[in-house]
């Protein structure tokens, strides 16, 4: 259902588990992703290397087919960085850091993180976020007129705003355990071993005691994984097997190993 108010529609949709409401349109959710992704294309560094990208393509290949919501143009990327951390834009655009590569010990971790990630774009937690940013900053009105009467230009101004502000990459606690229970079949429906989304987390938890300077950028725009293994346990002892891992990806991360070691996140 769709109701018109001046400058800008109100699409109200449901999700799991709640109904939200949301002043952002599914196309300028896309035009928005698009234009804070080529934002990000040129701020951080990607792997280029041909077989990494196409596995993680591949990978996140599989995970859309069982993605809920809109038909949006999923795209997969690596950021070379060594920190374990991952990302959803609006409408599509979802990164990983190379450092979940090399953290990660079996592939259904890594399905893990890209399904938790695919879980944001479904559900539309961008475009919840910035509904809610938009109306404290801007007010109703004044959205609907830089969207509707701005065209590309509108989306990119949003973009740049939001993006500096961090209001892509971080989700309230409701959000996140959306994203878990949600990414959590995405990854099992594709079939992979939902146990891989736990083992990450508590592979986060031993490396924010090893080598905190790995996690902290997690934990500045995540919950803490204690708080999520329990109840992630508890769902996935409902419903065990799956794909575990491949010699795919123990080929593509000895190959990231031999490579030139990743960056450190530039420092704010």
């Amino acid at each position: 259902m769709v109701i018109v108010v001046p400058f800008v529609a109100i699409a109200v949709f449901v999700a799991h588990p709640r109904a939200q409401i949301s002043l952002v349109s599914v196309g300028d959710e896309i035009d928005i992703g698009r234009q804070a992704n080529a934002q990000v294309r040129k701020q951080v560094p990607e792997v280029r290397d041909a077989p990494t990208a196409a596995y993680i393509r591949d990978i996140g290949a599989r995970l859309v087919r069982h993605a809920p919501g809109p038909k949006y143009p999923y795209s997969f990327a690596t950021a070379d960085y060594r920190e374990i951390n991952a990302f959803a834009l609006p409408g599509g655009p979802v990164w990983i850091h190379r450092g979940v590569l090399h953290s990660a010990t079996n592939e259904s971790q890594v399905a893990g993180v890209l399904a938790h990630e695919v879980a944001h774009i479904g559900q539309r937690h961008a475009a919840d976020q910035l509904t809610k940013a938009s109306v404290v900053n801007w007010g109703i009105g004044l959205l609907g007129a830089v969207l509707g009467n701005s065209g590309g230009a509108g989306a990119a101004q949003i973009a740049a705003g939001f993006l500096t502000n961090g209001v892509f990459l971080k989700f309230g606690r409701d959000a996140e355990r959306e994203a878990d229970q949600v990414g959590l079949q995405i990854m099992r429906r594709a079939g992979w071993d939902g146990r891989g989304m736990v083992e990450l987390f508590d592979i986060l938890r031993r490396e924010s005691s090893r080598d905190p300077r790995n996690v902290e950028v997690f934990f500045s725009s995540h919950p803490p994984p204690q708080d999520r293994i329990a109840r992630l346990q508890a769902e996935v002892a409902t419903q065990p097997g799956g794909t575990r891992d491949s010699r795919q990806f123990q080929s593509i991360k000895a190959r990231l190993q031999r490579m030139p070691a990743p960056r450190a996140m530039p420092r704010s």
